[in-house]
C-alpha cells in the first residue's frame, strides 16, 4: 500500500486524485496540503503547510503551485528522501535546475504532462524529427481553457525540448511571429498558444514539408487522465532510489 501526501488537495486536480485513490486498493492518501483547507471535504487530514504534516508517507504528489517546490524538496529530504512526483507546471529555469540538482540525492519524478498519450506523442514526434530531418518545418500549436495563466503550456515546451534534442544544429523557439519581418528559418520551432472556453488541453505537432504535411495530435477530454498518470507515477516511485524520473518510465 503506497501512502501519499497530496499537495494541492483542495484544487480541481486534488479532487480528481482523491476520488481516484479512493477507488484503488494499492494506495491511500494519508495527508493533504492546501492553503484553502476550509474547502477540504475528504476524510484525510489537511494542512496549510507541508512542514506541518506528521503522517508517515511513501511519496508526495504535488499539483499545487510552483512556489511550493522548495518546501516540498526540503520536506522530502528531511524525511529520508521520500520520492516526490512533481506535476505542477510553470516552473522557472532556476526551479527546474533546483529539482534536477535535488534528484542527485533524492528520487524525483517530473513531467510537465502526466498523460500517457501525450508522452507517446512525444516519442513519436522525436522519431518523426529524426526521419524527416531539416526538410520539414516544425510548428507546435497548443489550446487550453480561458483560465490558464501560463503560455505556452508546459507540455508545448516539453514537446519542443524533445524535438530540439534530436535535431542537428541549434534550435530557436519562435513565439511571436508578428514581430518578425523575415522568412522562416530552418532552425525554428514555432510555438503557438490558443486560450478559450473550457478546452482541457489539445496539442498538435505539425511537420510541414514540400507538398505534404504530417500532424501528430492529442486531445485531453478530461483532467481525470492527468490524475491517473500522477497516481500511477506515485505507486511506481514508492521505494525508488535517487534520480530524475519521467513518464518515459511508464510508457
Amino acid at each position: 500500500m503506497t501512502r501519499i501526501i497530496l499537495c494541492g488537495c483542495c484544487g480541481k486536480m486534488g479532487h480528481f486524485i482523491t476520488q481516484l485513490v479512493s477507488e484503488r486498493t494499492d494506495c491511500e492518501i494519508v495527508a493533504g496540503v492546501d492553503l484553502n483547507v476550509n474547502a477540504q471535504t475528504a476524510s484525510y487530514p489537511a494542512y496549510t503547510s507541508i512542514d506541518q504534516v506528521t503522517e508517515v508517507a511513501d511519496v508526495i504528489i504535488d499539483f499545487s503551485h510552483p512556489s511550493l517546490l522548495t518546501p516540498i524538496l526540503h520536506y522530502a529530504a528531511e524525511k529520508g528522501g521520500i520520492p516526490a512526483v512533481l506535476c505542477t507546471t510553470g516552473y522557472t529555469a532556476e526551479q527546474t535546475a533546483e529539482l534536477t540538482k535535488a534528484s542527485e540525492t533524492q528520487p524525483i519524478f517530473y513531467s510537465r504532462n502526466m498523460s500517457l498519450g501525450i508522452n507517446l506523442i512525444l516519442e513519436l514526434a522525436k522519431k518523426a524529427a529524426k526521419v524527416l530531418g531539416d526538410q520539414f518545418d516544425i510548428e507546435i500549436v497548443e489550446k487550453h481553457h480561458n483560465q490558464k495563466i501560463d503560455a505556452p503550456s508546459g507540455t508545448a515546451l516539453m514537446l519542443a525540448d524533445a524535438l530540439a534534442s534530436v535535431r542537428d544544429g541549434e534550435t530557436q523557439y519562435m513565439y511571436d511571429r508578428h514581430a518578425q519581418r523575415k522568412k522562416r528559418e530552418k532552425s525554428e520551432i514555432g510555438i503557438h498558444s490558443v486560450r478559450g472556453g473550457t478546452i482541457v488541453g489539445e496539442h498538435e505537432v505539425i511537420f510541414a514539408g514540400n507538398n505534404e504535411v504530417i500532424t501528430l495530435s492529442h486531445s485531453a477530454q478530461s483532467k481525470e487522465l492527468f490524475a491517473v498518470g500522477a497516481v500511477n507515477a506515485a505507486v511506481f516511485m514508492s521505494g525508488k532510489g535517487p534520480g530524475l524520473y519521467d513518464m518515459s518510465a511508464l510508457v
